[in-house]
């Protein structure tokens, strides 16, 4: 155990840079693994073992649902345990025992995450989710304990830059490494990376807690008892609890700030959570634009923890962390906005035909030769002939065998688009059947390393269209998309020339509840000042960045500074049950309105929750809350007042 300090004590330098380095190692998993990488991969996999949609318990959901009904469960479970933990590690000293234990489950559930290719496609995203879940229990229960040194790290004057600093090293620190991920997935084209991802992140997490175990000490108890039964413990926390409990006229503003805190961080943390799945099944980012948004949001939020500090002392910590909230209402409206382009260009369907006039193998768009005459479509141009037309040749030249030849020569060069070909088809079997029907004329291929059915899978463009001869074929192959498809598909040329885009692409809007805000913003923000969805989600991402130093450390240290270090650990119990009912509210509202209407509706939930949560803050009086837990501390030390 490690040694004890001395009570009241000014900060530690060194002790307030180890605490701030556990934030630096945690900080791995909740970038990398729970919002960039690992919600991109999880609904590759899901796709592709189950198409757009799952039955689970008999409901259909989407990939966002089940991912967010899995941050749900790791919440709800935490939730429980949490008070009573914190009734007993006030009781002894094992609050760094405690943080040892849980960080080793969330950080080892991490490492584990890099072994879901092991496993048959159909059980992958299965694997995914339950280390996910274990793995934030492990997060979640550890903040509970960690969170209960913050008030032994230095006076109450000093938990705002104690507070924003130990963010601050979080957003570097998992900036740090994301960046390192970002270049791997770029540059290395291997199936062992996102794994390697993952794995990482768990070495990181676990490496820098190192740094904390031995930098901090365990903070001192007064009257520790003896240690106990796992009965006796139960039996304690529950009349603790119920003592507690009884004591809300004492912590009135305790508890007025709790509920408020309960409202407004469920809103922060759902939108945190959620955004990469969000961003990936809704919006139709890639990995790459997903991780990118994802690092700037990390050296955005360092420098910006500090400014709220410095904000916060030149008003106060109060009125610093209501700014913040009400910014985060408007950024909330503003994802909600976010929609990509319309589509324009040929090049960015996916699957695209063009004709091809004289049968070459290239395409009109390319061929300086479209009509396979013996003159180029520039000379053709020049003596005012068509160089589409093999009858029209400069100076009157005609060949009859030349025009039998090319009569029947035409057809359509087809090739799958860029993200068609990084998405792919799924396993559905109405998507398969679907491939299947038209296999004669989409650019895809039987997958030979599965046996137990028929699997398609798209052709990878880098080798070349195929050739299309049937053309009434393409034509009634641009009547499937409709309901259900969730594909685009662009005719350059010939016959069948036109284009048709399924109702479940990203880009197709006006049938949700709410899709009238992004197609107005699209049509009169986006699509005028050229702002594709990645450069949307990169404004998100420097917005929530600028916000979240201020909102998660000034409600931490406003906790901090209201809570009796004699009773640090229990109250910051029910600080993290709050905290972690509100943590399942916010997913579990999401998922509900998501499988009932559709991702922006659940976006729109969020920022309810926040609003509740900063109407409530008008009613906390911060200097009433700091002279009642210096009371209870004068009473549990025998200290006259």
């Amino acid at each position: 155990m490690s040694a004890a300090v001395e009570l009241d004590r000014s900060s530690d330098p060194k002790a307030v840079r180890g605490y701030a380095f556990y934030d630096w190692g945690k900080s791995a998993f909740e970038t990398s693994v729970t919002t960039a990488v690992g919600p991109a991969w999880f609904a590759y996999l899901f796709l592709k073992a189950n198409g757009l949609e799952a039955t689970i318990l008999g409901q259909d959901m989407t990939a966002d649902a089940v991912w967010s009904f899995g941050v749900t469960l790791a919440a709800l479970f935490v939730a429980v345990l949490s008070p009573s933990f914190g009734v007993i590690a006030d009781r002894r000293a094992i609050k760094m025992w405690w943080l040892r234990i849980l960080t080793m489950i969330g950080a080892g559930s991490t490492f584990l995450l890099a072994f879901a290719p092991m496993f048959g496609l159909s059980m992958q995203w299965v694997w995914l989710v339950v280390m996910f879940v274990v793995a934030n229990v492990g997060l979640n229960g550890a903040g509970v304990f960690y969170n209960a040194l913050l008030p032994h790290m230095g006076r109450n004057d000093e938990m705002d830059r104690i507070s924003n600093l130990a963010y601050a090293y979080g957003y570097l620190g998992g900036g740090i490494l994301l960046a390192i991920h970002l270049v791997m997935v770029l540059s290395i084209d291997a199936d062992w990376v996102i794994p390697f991802v993952m794995a990482s992140s768990g070495v990181w997490w676990m490496a820098f807690a190192m740094i904390t175990f031995s930098w901090v000490p365990e903070p001192p108890i007064e009257n520790e008892m003896e240690s106990m039964s796992i009965g006796e413990s139960a039996r304690l926390a529950i009349r603790e609890l119920k003592k507690t409990l009884g004591e809300v006229d004492k912590f009135r503003t305790l508890f007025i700030y709790m509920l408020a805190f309960f409202f407004f961080i469920d809103g922060i943390n759902s939108v945190t959570a959620l955004a990469g799945i969000y961003g990936v099944t809704v919006l139709g980012l890639t990995t790459t634009a997903l991780i990118t948004t994802i690092l700037v949001i990390q050296f955005v939020a360092a420098p910006c923890a500090i400014g709220f500090t410095k904000l916060a002392e030149k008003t106060s910590t109060k009125e610093a962390l209501m700014l913040s909230l009400v910014l985060w209402v408007v950024m909330i409206f503003g994802a909600m906005s976010f929609a990509p382009l319309s589509l324009v260009a040929h090049e960015e369907y996916d699957i695209q035909f063009d004709w091809d006039t004289d049968g070459d193998g290239i395409m009109d768009a390319d061929d300086d030769n479209i009509d396979g005459d013996w003159f180029s479509n520039e000379e053709e141009i020049a003596a005012g002939t068509d160089p589409y037309d093999v009858s029209s040749m400069p100076e009157g030249l005609t060949s009859r065998w030349l025009e039998e030849r090319m009569a029947g020569a035409g057809s359509y060069l087809v090739q799958a688009g860029p993200s068609a070909y990084a998405n792919d088809l799924s396993r559905d079997e109405g998507e398969q059947g679907w491939a299947d029907d038209w296999s004669s004329i989409m650019p895809i291929h039987v997958n030979e390393d599965i046996d137990e059915r028929l699997i398609y899978n798209f052709n990878d463009p880098e080798e070349g269209p195929i050739s299309v001869a049937d053309t009434d074929s393409v034509t009634q192959f641009l009547a499937t998309f409709g309901d259900g498809n969730r594909f685009s598909v662009s005719v350059r040329g010939g016959d069948a020339d036109g284009d048709s885009i399924g109702n479940d692409h990203p880009t197709s809007l006006g049938d949700g509840p709410m899709d009238a805000l992004p197609a107005a913003v699209r049509g009169a923000v986006w699509e005028p000042l050229g702002f594709g969805v990645t450069l949307q989600f990169l404004l998100l991402g420097c917005f929530a960045g600028a916000l979240l130093g201020g909102s998660q450390g000034l409600s931490r240290s406003i906790f901090g500074q209201m809570v009796p270090e004699t009773r640090s650990a229990e109250f910051f119990g029910f600080f993290g049950f709050f905290g972690k009912v509100a943590a399942l509210m916010g997913p579990l509202i999401y998922g509900i309105l998501t499988v009932m209407y559709d991702s922006r509706v659940g976006v729109a939930s969020l920022s309810v929750l926040i609003i509740i949560g900063t109407l409530l803050m008008l009613k906390v009086d911060v200097d009433a809350g700091v002279a009642d837990a210096q009371a209870e501390d004068a009473r549990n030390r025998g200290i006259e007042v």
